[in-house]
């Protein structure tokens, strides 16, 4: 486990979910995650992870939050939850989640942007409204952005919501992954088009995707849920058109009590030398994050 919840700040009372990476090399990273406080509002929490002999470990917690919910009545009032961080120049760009709570349905998500113009020491919102919203192309919710700086173009996959429905007494949403394209990384172009789809009838929601560009192909990794999310796994030509590979993604040896009902929001980071594959367990995070190392070659 490299960070059980609830950690030590007073406005994180439970879990550590959602993890990012910055700043990878051979002796650490910093790792960005969310944390909820006593009112279950998100946060987004910043710790320094040291590579220890061939293991991750934390070496200690900011004490304050990297980003905070917003004020009364704004899109991201209720809790903001970790995307991503993409480098843009100078520029340290903050992708994230804006929770609203709802009356007919329990939520609303939007995607919001927070900018640092000092290395990362602080963010502040690049506007008090969305990035990406609803809209005639995503009418119910857009939510989990994961961004990158391709051949010039801004390139977005994220997901969005395509309905509500009743399930075993309790609404159930459905949202599936698309892609959106920028000229600035501010104002997103989306036709509506899923990029990944659900695999079968009983699939119905996609956790926060994690791509790369690796020579000519893009992979993705991300969570599905039927019963409960795992860890899934894509690959692409063009980033548009994915193939769901889930068989490809394989953790070996027997499943930690911390992760034994669910596998969620997976990212890679290159840190000591090695490639790990970082991911929430039980609880959506309120277990902790746990890590896989890839097998040495």
């Amino acid at each position: 486990m490299l960070v059980e919840a609830p950690t030590p700040q007073p406005w994180a009372a439970s879990h550590a979910a959602l993890p990012a990476v910055d700043d990878a090399d051979d002796q650490g990273c910093t790792l960005y995650y969310s944390a909820r406080d006593a009112q279950n509002r998100a946060h987004i929490a910043r710790a320094h992870v040291v590579a220890d002999g061939g293991e991750l470990r934390v070496a200690s917690h900011e004490p304050e939050p990297v980003l905070a919910p917003g004020p009364l009545g704004a899109f991201d009032d209720c809790g903001v939850t970790m995307a991503c961080l993409v480098q843009d120049g100078a520029r340290k760009l903050l992708y994230y989640t804006g929770w609203t709570l709802a009356q007919t349905v329990p939520f609303h998500f939007f995607v919001g942007l927070a900018a640092s113009d000092d290395g990362g020491r602080t963010f502040e919102r690049v506007s008090p409204a969305p990035v990406l919203g609803r809209s005639a192309t995503d009418p119910y919710l857009t939510a989990s952005p994961w961004v990158l700086r391709d051949d010039g173009t801004w390139r977005m996959w994220y997901v969005s919501g395509v309905g509500w429905h009743e399930a075993g007494g309790t609404l159930r949403h459905r949202y599936h992954v698309r892609c959106a394209e920028s000229d600035d990384g501010i104002a997103w172009r989306t036709d509506g088009r899923a990029a990944v789809e659900f695999a079968d009838a009983d699939e119905y929601a996609m956790g926060r995707p994690y791509v790369v560009r690796e020579d000519a192909a893009y992979r993705m990794w991300f969570c599905a849920r039927g019963d409960a999310y795992h860890l899934a796994y894509a690959e692409s030509a063009d980033g548009r058109t994915w193939e769901r590979r889930d068989d490809d993604l394989r953790i070996e040896g027997t499943a930690a009590p911390w992760e034994s009902e669910m596998q969620a929001y997976p990212v890679l980071a290159r840190v000591g030398g090695r490639r790990h594959l970082l991911y929430n367990g039980n609880g959506y995070g309120r277990s902790g994050i746990g890590y896989a190392t890839e097998a040495a070659s």
